[in-house]
Parts: structure tokens; C-alpha cells; sequence
């Protein structure tokens, strides 16, 4: 009986470490990380929308939309613009007022990471779901590389968004001119 509990324990134990070393092993690759640049799909509602991002940390962000309104987004680590550039389209938010700061600021995403449990989903990847200041995000990262692979959030019209990236490139030169807010038009 004795052994049959000490091997329980164990198997515990084994179990527990796995799950340890999975996220020891997400927040060990996101240390190593200055920037990321990749290209993205994003779904609200039923439109699908491409483009490119570039993500400087600490809180800066670059991308460009392959759309009709060639829609830029834009934060300089403290504000974030979003713009349309074949329109008259211009808004300018506080970053810590929009969802996007828990991806932007590594540190806040990190310390987040540590306190939470992870999911394993279809066998793929790994989410977390964070909040901060009220604001939710689902965040989502290979299970093999253990890269960061998307996010799901809501946009300032309450709306579902999801957005799953690839051709990640780490650690590249980075024109630092990208994270200047664009003007009005």
C-alpha cells in the first residue's frame, strides 16, 4: 500500500514538473526576445484581414494592413494610433488603455505568465488567459517552439478579434523611425 501512495506521489510530482517546465520554458524564449517581426491574420466577425507587424519591446508596435484603407497601427511605447492611409480615419489612444498592452509590455506578460496555467489545446498550443486593469486577453504559443502564435481579444466595439501570426523573425535590425506616431491626414 505504501508504495502504491509513494508511486502516486510521484507520478504527481513528474506531472507537475512538466507543466512547470512548459511555462519555465515560454518565459525562458520570451526573455530572449527584443523584437519580433511577422505577418498576421486577423478575424472580427467574419472579415479576415493580413498584414505585417513589427513589435519592439518595450510597448512599441508597427503594422501595416493589406487592406483597401491600407490601415496602419502605430505605438510609440505610451500612445497608439490607428489610421487609415487611404482615408481620413485617425484615432490616438493611451496604450495602457487598450488590450494590446498586455502583449506590447514583455515584462507585465511575463510576470502574468508565472501565476497562471496553462492549456494545452488540440494538442498544438499552449493559451493563457490574462487580465489587467479590466482588460482580457487569451494569449497563445506553440507547443514545440513554444512562440508566441497569436491572441484573441475584444476591440474598443466589444467585438471578437483574433489574430494568429507566422513567419516569426526574432531579434532583427529594426528601423527605430516605424515606432513614430503618424499624423492626422
Amino acid at each position: 500500500m505504501i508504495k502504491k501512495i509513494i508511486l502516486f506521489f510521484f507520478f504527481i510530482n513528474l506531472f507537475n514538473n512538466a507543466l512547470a517546465s512548459v511555462k519555465s520554458k515560454i518565459i525562458e524564449n520570451f526573455n530572449h526576445i527584443d523584437n519580433i517581426s511577422f505577418d498576421f491574420i486577423q478575424n472580427i466577425d467574419d472579415l479576415e484581414e493580413k498584414g505585417k507587424c513589427v513589435i519592439q519591446y518595450p510597448k512599441k508596435i508597427h503594422c501595416t494592413y493589406n487592406n483597401k484603407k491600407k490601415k496602419l497601427i502605430v505605438s510609440n511605447g505610451n500612445s497608439l494610433v490607428i489610421k487609415n492611409q487611404n482615408g481620413k480615419a485617425y484615432f490616438r489612444y493611451l496604450l495602457k488603455q487598450t488590450s494590446l498592452m498586455l502583449i506590447l509590455d514583455k515584462d507585465l506578460l511575463i510576470k502574468k505568465i508565472e501565476k497562471l496555467e496553462e492549456k494545452l489545446i488540440n494538442n498544438q498550443y499552449y493559451i493563457f488567459y490574462l487580465e489587467n486593469e479590466g482588460y482580457q486577453i487569451n494569449i497563445f504559443f506553440d507547443k514545440n517552439s513554444y512562440d508566441l502564435i497569436g491572441w484573441q481579444t475584444e476591440d474598443i466595439y466589444q467585438k471578437l478579434v483574433i489574430t494568429y501570426i507566422y513567419k516569426i523573425k526574432k531579434n532583427i535590425d529594426i528601423d527605430q523611425k516605424l515606432f513614430i506616431l503618424p499624423k492626422p491626414n
